[in-house]
C-alpha cells in the first residue's frame, strides 16, 4: 500500500484483486445486465442525465457482490487508518463499464453540505477499483482516455491517474475528480464509499 506521489491524499493498494480475478469478475460483468447509472443530486433519485454521468451499471451475481463487499470490509480499517478517521459502513459495490464517450464529470461523492442527500452526509471516504488496465494506445483487453482526474481548482492543482488492472484508489468523498472520456476500448470499474 502506497500514498501516490500527488498533492492530492490517495491511498493507493496495487493488486486488490489479482489479474486472474479481475478477467473473471470482467468476464461476469460482460454478461450481467446493464442500464445507466444515475446521477445523484439530479432531478430526485434515481434520475438519468447523460450530460454529466453517461456510463453503464452492471448487475454481477449475488455472489460477486457479496465477495467483493467482504473484500471493502476488510480493507476498512486501513482505509481508517490511512485518513485518520472513524469509518462504519460500506455501501454496496457499483460495477461499471465505460464504452467510447462515456465519462463522469467533475464531481464530489459526499460530505461537502453542498447536497441535501443522504448519501452527501454520510460519505467519507470514496473507493474506485480498476478492473483493466489504461493504456496510450490501442491494445487489446485495455482503454484509452477514461483517467480518473483529481481537481483543485482553486490552487489549480489536478492529477491523473493511470488506471492499473487490480489497483484500488481511496480518496476522500469531497476531493474533487472525474473520468475523462473513453476513447478506446472499456473501462471497467467497481466504486463504492465508506461512512
Amino acid at each position: 500500500m502506497t500514498k501516490a506521489n500527488t498533492d492530492f491524499d490517495l491511498h493507493l493498494v496495487k493488486n486488490f484483486f489479482d489479474a486472474e480475478t479481475c478477467r473473471e469478475l470482467i468476464t461476469e460483468m460482460r454478461r450481467s445486465p446493464a442500464g445507466p447509472a444515475i446521477t445523484y443530486g439530479q432531478s430526485g433519485p434515481g434520475s438519468v442525465n447523460e450530460r454529466v454521468r453517461k456510463v453503464e451499471r452492471l448487475v454481477p451475481s449475488t455472489e460477486t457482490v457479496e465477495h467483493v463487499t467482504r473484500r471493502l470490509v476488510e480493507y476498512r480499517e486501513k482505509a481508517a487508518e490511512h485518513f485518520r478517521i472513524n469509518l462504519t459502513g460500506c455501501e454496496d459495490p457499483q460495477f461499471l463499464r465505460y464504452r467510447v464517450g462515456d465519462f463522469f464529470v467533475a464531481h464530489q461523492d459526499g460530505n461537502t453540505g453542498l447536497l441535501r442527500l443522504d448519501t452527501d452526509r454520510s460519505r467519507r471516504i470514496s473507493v474506485s477499483i480498476f478492473l483493466n488496465r489504461q493504456s496510450e494506445a490501442p491494445e487489446t483487453g485495455r482503454y484509452c482516455g477514461g483517467s480518473l482526474v483529481f481537481s483543485d481548482w482553486r490552487e489549480g492543482r489536478e492529477f491523473r491517474l493511470t488506471g492499473e488492472t487490480g489497483t484500488l484508489v481511496a480518496f476522500r468523498s469531497e476531493t474533487t475528480h472525474e473520468v475523462i472520456p473513453v476513447t478506446h476500448g472499456e473501462r471497467y470499474s467497481i466504486v463504492s464509499w465508506y461512512g
